[in-house]
């Protein structure tokens, strides 16, 4: 299972616990993953950020996704806290010109439509309304 992609402790012993494996089965099992560094929170953390950041989200829809993944609170900071308004901001440029263009919102519509996709890629309102 961690061969294609980085899991959390809480999404692993969830894989297993569906598969039929009894919970003393599991824990020692993720203990021993720990313990060789093959099953690391922060690192699937890091690596998740990231993919999340290539592919345009914001930081709600980020920090909502790794919290269903089990990730601590402290975690998630550590990896967005990286990130100022600007670099979010910069994000949010990008993301837009990719799917709008250049050009600024014609109309209300438009401009509804634009604050719509940004609310769904996981930006902050207030963020939306400074960008916009």
């Amino acid at each position: 299972m961690l061969a294609g992609r980085e899991h959390s402790q809480v999404e692993l012993r969830g894989k297993l616990r569906a598969r039929g494996y009894a919970l003393d089965q599991i824990e020692p099992l993720l203990q021993s993953l720990r313990d060789r560094n093959l099953l690391s929170d922060a690192r699937m953390a890091e690596c998740y950020v990231a993919s999340r950041l290539e592919r345009g989200f914001g930081p709600l829809h980020i920090r909502q996704a790794l919290r269903k993944r089990g990730i601590s609170d402290l975690l998630i900071e550590q990896f967005l806290g990286v990130y100022s308004q600007e670099d979010w901001l910069a994000q949010m440029t990008q993301v837009v010109e990719k799917k709008f263009g250049t050009h600024r919102p014609r109309n209300r519509q438009e401009r509804a439509r634009r604050i719509r996709f940004l609310q769904y890629r996981g930006f902050p309102p207030a963020l939306i309304h400074h960008f916009l």
